[in-house]
């Protein structure tokens, strides 16, 4: 859509509403990820403390952690449904050059937290149950086979 946007421009043309349609897929290109990437060992984790702690204080490190996770991105879920269930029921319209319900656009933002919530307490209850959980299989398997990219 940007580089649409920059092509036409520099034929004269205007592409009406591309801030705005690019704007809403940027938000949701981040939110829809979460999930994703955190059970691929993607996304931002502080292991300095837990790697150099034996098993099972790290397992219950791990659980302690992803149960605040799972009470922070609960609420932040809870949070995002609501302003969004807002939107739908005041009937509110975008601001910009389209006038789309905003609830529309906003909607990646439900999804995307349900889907990491999920993720999330997926993890949780395999680490409940002593099971290894797929953020450090993910780790493992780039270490074994030696991708050093996440340490750039």
């Amino acid at each position: 859509m940007m580089l649409a946007q920059a092509g036409m421009r520099e034929v004269g043309l205007l592409l009406r509403g591309a801030d705005d349609i690019v704007s809403w897929l940027c938000a949701g290109s981040a939110f829809l990820a979460l999930g994703y990437t955190f059970r691929h060992g993607e996304l931002v984790r502080v292991g300095l403390v837990l790697e150099h702690v034996g098993a099972r204080t790290r397992h219950r490190m791990e659980i302690v952690a992803l149960g605040a996770a799972l009470v922070v991105v609960g609420y932040i879920t809870f949070a995002v449904v609501r302003f969004v269930h807002q939107s739908w029921k005041f009937g509110e319209i975008a601001q910009g050059l389209l006038q789309v319900p905003i609830w529309i656009p906003q909607m990646t933002l439900v999804i995307g937290a349900i889907v990491f919530f999920v993720a999330l307490l997926d993890e949780f209850v395999v680490l409940l149950r002593g099971e290894t959980p797929a953020y450090l299989r993910a780790e493992e398997q780039r270490r074994v086979q030696k991708d050093l990219t996440e340490n750039l």
